[in-house]
C-alpha cells in the first residue's frame, strides 16, 4: 500500500512564506520608506513651497535695495524722504488736515 501525499511539504511553505514576506517588506519600503515614492513627492511639494518663499524673499531684497538707494547720499529722493519723514516722525506740513 503505498500512498501518495498530495499535501506540499513543509519546507515549501516555509520558503514561499519568506518569500512573500520579503517581497511586502520591500514592496512597503519602496513605497512609504525614507526614500520611497511618498517622500519624493512631500520632498517635491516642499520643494516648490521653499522656491516660491525665496522668489518672494528676493522681490521683498529687491525693494529693499532700490529703497536704500534712493535714500542714499549718492541719489537722493525727495518723495521718498518725505514719505519716510511722516512714516516714521509723524511730520505734517502747516497746509494739511489730519483725520485720525
Amino acid at each position: 500500500m503505498n500512498q501518495t501525499s498530495t499535501r506540499p511539504s513543509l519546507g515549501a511553505m516555509a520558503y514561499f512564506l519568506m518569500a512573500f514576506t520579503l517581497g511586502s517588506y520591500f514592496t512597503f519600503a519602496a513605497v512609504q520608506g525614507d526614500y520611497g515614492v511618498f517622500r519624493q513627492v512631500e520632498i517635491a511639494a516642499e520643494a516648490e513651497v521653499l522656491h516660491a518663499e525665496r522668489d518672494r524673499l528676493a522681490a521683498e531684497l529687491a525693494e529693499m535695495e532700490n529703497r536704500t538707494r534712493r535714500l542714499s547720499d549718492d541719489y537722493l529722493d525727495i518723495d521718498l524722504l518725505d514719505e519716510q519723514a511722516r512714516a516714521v516722525l509723524g511730520y505734517v506740513r502747516a497746509d494739511e488736515i489730519v483725520i485720525q
